[in-house]
């Protein structure tokens, strides 16, 4: 309750609120809620807050920032105590999750005064806020995962810097390629599936065409064939290069200018596009490609994995009407071409995904163009801490701790056990 109120507090003597908004007689005052505080992102959300303050004369929103760590669970807590925030932002694949725990408001009954709105979005983000058929939030930004690899290093190693593998089997070949060493030690490790911006999960579901850990009918699918093959694919990688040296290695790692993709240390390196900022901010010089996830075979799809942000109005909010009339300002094409120009950011809506300035750079072309095969995984309602469940039996397969399948199965009954004690049994 202590820090329901210094946040309260807070917002109430201007901390955090856009530059040359406040209070006024007769306007109604909205607070929203980012994590949105770095050197980077902040200036940008709060030249938007700024712009739709000017816009009209009836409202005035002002902007809290509160650590990306605390923001979720100090907005549980203002629920709790009556004094949510106006809007806040929210991670798209708990939407539905929020909604059937009654943390944040449904939105038809603004819908069906637009119901066009939901048509400038992405329909795969669009899916993912819906709760029972109907819309808890709406969409604001995207990503999508893709291979960075060092062209320089595709050289040295005689390959085609304009060419990479198209399947993982291809991929492992050109890995170990790029591994350069100095007697037993490293000096440079070409790919390993443990490092980057995403690890095994992402792999399983390449591999499995798609398919999440949760199957169509919302039953567990983690020991299935294809993500067996996943895992002695990701386990290949520390049988070849060895786990401690693989952890070893990682030790050393750093991020912004000391990141190992930038340093050299890595050769391709798997990661949300938005990673580009950091190239640009401190990968001076770096000769660079950005390509699709690989595919299993010749065919199967490229397929990728998305995640992203999304606008909601918690439940207990004090003025939805306004609060949903700003989440429509920040989806529109404008604002959200703005976010997109500033940020390196994918963003929900399509018209601004495909500005033509943001479309003459070709990183963030092959971004936009990887939406089409990247698909999201909303949170299982009865099931959200599944992934805690099937980590350790993966680290122990990789480890040599344990058999591949016999650590899948173990999981896979893990989970539906979660899930029994979650739903008593039904």
């Amino acid at each position: 309750m202590s820090a329901v109120l210094m946040l309260t507090g807070c917002a109430n003597n201007g901390a955090g609120a856009a530059p040359g908004t406040g209070d006024a007689d007769g306007k109604v005052t909205l607070n929203f809620w980012t994590f949105w505080g770095s050197e980077t992102r902040r200036p940008v959300i709060e030249k938007m807050i700024a712009d739709f303050n000017a816009s009209q004369d009836r409202i005035v929103v002002k902007h809290t920032y509160v650590p990306f760590s605390d923001i979720w669970t100090k907005n549980l807590a203002a629920i709790a105590a009556g004094n949510p925030p106006d809007v806040i932002v929210n991670d798209i694949n708990g939407t539905a999750l929020r909604a059937h725990k009654n943390q944040n408001l449904n939105l038809s009954q603004f819908l069906q005064q637009d119901p066009s709105l939901k048509d400038r979005f992405y329909p795969e983000l669009w899916k993912s806020v819906m709760y029972k058929d109907e819309p808890y939030a709406l969409p604001f930004n995207t990503d999508t995962r893709m291979m960075f690899y060092n062209k320089q290093a595709f050289r040295e190693a005689g390959l085609d810097p304009e060419k990479f593998p198209q399947t993982w089997a291809e991929l492992a070949e050109v890995a170990e390629k790029l591994d350069k060493k100095n007697g037993d030690q490293y000096e440079r490790i070409g790919y390993a599936p443990q490092y980057g911006g995403f690890q095994w999960d992402v792999l399983m579901t390449n591999f499995d065409g798609g398919t999440g850990f949760f199957d169509k009918n919302g039953q567990p699918a983690v020991n299935t064939p294809a993500k067996l093959e996943a895992l002695q694919y990701v386990k290949s990688y520390a049988d070849r290069i060895g786990a401690k040296n693989l952890d070893q290695f990682k030790a050393g790692f750093g991020n912004n200018q000391s990141n190992p993709f930038i340093t050299g240390k890595v050769a391709i390196w798997p990661e949300a596009v938005t990673f580009q900022t950091q190239l640009r901010d401190y990968g001076k010089g770096l000769d660079y490609g950005i390509a699709p996830i690989p595919e299993k075979a010749p065919g199967a799809g490229h397929l990728s994995v998305g995640g992203g942000f999304v606008l909601e109005i918690p439940r207990g909010a004090k003025h939805p009407a306004e609060a949903f009339e700003f989440m429509k300002y920040l989806t529109d094409t404008g604002p959200q071409t703005h976010w997109a120009q500033k940020n390196f950011d994918n963003v929900a809506n399509k018209a601004a995904s495909n500005d033509p300035q943001l479309q003459s750079d070709p990183v963030y072309q092959a971004a936009v163009e990887n939406l089409k095969v990247t698909k999201l995984y909303p949170t299982p309602l009865h099931a959200p801490d599944y992934k805690n469940l099937i980590q350790p039996q993966v680290d122990a397969a990789i480890n040599g701790e344990m058999d591949p399948k016999a650590a899948l199965d173990q999981a896979q009954a893990d989970v539906e056990n979660l899930i029994k004690q979650n739903t008593g049994g039904e």
